[in-house]
């Protein structure tokens, strides 16, 4: 997933992390500074989905706005040893 609360900061004016996380403050949304560095500047690994409402409420904006889906090539699973040697007996 890509995250994008940047661009939908600066699209609605926002230039700083400081004043995201002061307008998150007065919703209600309290974060560190650290935290706050961590949304600004690169993908969470993980989100409260009560955090995502209000961050979704301050910038007037969808889900589908922060987070963009990316395609990736996806590896096809690895089939366990097991299953492997079961199989090469089976062919012989």
């Amino acid at each position: 997933m890509k995250w994008n609360l940047r661009l939908v900061a600066a699209q609605r004016g926002i230039w700083k992390a400081t004043d995201l996380q002061r307008r998150f403050a007065e919703h209600g949304l309290v974060i560190s500074a650290g935290k706050m560095s961590g949304l600004w500047s690169k993908t969470p690994a993980s989100l409260k989905l009560d955090d995502l409402d209000i961050i979704c409420r301050v910038l007037g904006c969808e889900v589908g706005d922060l987070l963009e889906p990316e395609a990736q090539v996806v590896p096809a699973p690895r089939q366990p040893d097991v299953v492997r040697e079961t199989t090469a007996r089976i062919a012989e």
